[in-house]
């Protein structure tokens, strides 16, 4: 009975649950199921395991609440839109990116959230060439931003030395939920084009609007939306997102401001290694972080990188 008393501190997570707009009558039901289980002495099974599982999710919670109090940077608070695009190594690098869009979509998942693919460039021989995944919940810039930068994948396709690498880079960059936050920009400085998606890469023919910011060099693209129009407001937010963040970065609040060479190439940006072979293990490169089970990783189970890139970036926020 003591496992059961000490779950008897979940209905203190109730209040806090309302802050984060997670079902709060349903948590209430399992309090109470605690509560009466640690009461008795007989444990039905059944009871016991719905008890269990209440209390996986309260800890659960309690580990993301703790890890939102962290977040203190101007957009962590925002939803998060994330590019994945292949290396120039060939197949290799594109069935790698794809494994990375499958990891991230399924983590959303194991969250309860959705990761909606929102532009998918497949190969008719495999792989992908670049795909957008959309988070549309709260918090999922600050969770995410540690994911950018390259994605080594180490390994041998006769599992004898490591020979083989593959590399896919990810760019995060806040989704406003709401309102996006206003910046003016000059029409001049934009070069705006349109196209339709390549049938030999496997994609319905749809609309493409690329954006072009020409002084600092930054371009973003949409095809997901149903016309010209809706992916034109959508590249251009995108770019605008962008920009703020960069604006951030180099503290500045005129876009005008923004030096262009410091602006940092994602694609040297090391951020995590795969390792297939002779251990499949994984190491972030930023935080030192190492697990040892590389499939569930790949399944979606990226959480303790998650968490030591926001503790390091607020240990970093704190020494400034």
């Amino acid at each position: 009975m003591k496992f059961l008393q000490n779950l008897l501190t979940a209905p203190k997570l109730l209040t806090l649950s309302k802050t984060l707009d997670i079902s709060y009558s349903a948590q209430i039901e399992e309090a109470k199921l605690i509560k009466e289980l640690a009461e008795t002495d007989a444990v039905n099974y059944r009871l016991f395991k719905q008890a269990y599982m209440a209390s996986v999710d309260a800890t659960n919670f309690l580990d993301w609440y703790q890890m939102s109090k962290l977040f203190r940077s101007s957009y962590d608070m925002h939803g998060a839109s994330l590019v994945i695009t292949a290396g120039d190594r060939g197949i290799c690098s594109e069935i790698w990116a794809e494994h990375l869009l499958k990891m991230y979509v399924n983590w959303a998942e194991k969250k309860g959230h959705k990761g909606r693919v929102l532009e998918k460039y497949s190969l008719k021989g495999g792989g992908i060439k670049s795909a957008t995944i959309e988070f549309e919940f709260e918090f999922a810039y600050g969770y995410l931003l540690g994911e950018e930068g390259v994605h080594h994948m180490l390994g041998s396709p006769n599992g004898s030395t490591v020979d083989e690498a593959s590399q896919a880079a990810v760019e995060v960059t806040p989704l406003f939920l709401d309102t996006v936050p206003d910046l003016t920009i000059d029409d001049k400085d934009l070069i705006v084009s349109y196209t339709s998606s390549s049938e030999t890469e496997n994609q319905p023919v749809a609309s493409v609007v690329y954006i072009e910011h020409v002084p600092t060099g930054i371009s973003v693209q949409s095809s997901g939306e149903r016309n010209k129009f809706t992916n034109k407001v959508k590249a251009l937010n995108r770019l605008k997102a962008k920009l703020l963040v960069i604006m951030s970065e180099q503290g500045i609040s005129d876009v005008s401001s923004i030096t262009r060479d410091a602006i940092m190439d994602i694609w040297k940006r090391d951020t995590r290694v795969y390792k297939l072979h002779p251990n499949k293990v994984v190491e972030d490169l930023k935080t030192g972080v190492q697990l040892c089970d590389l499939n569930s990783v790949l399944n979606g189970y990226i959480d303790p990188f998650v968490g030591a890139h926001v503790n390091l970036r607020h240990a970093a926020l704190k020494v400034a």
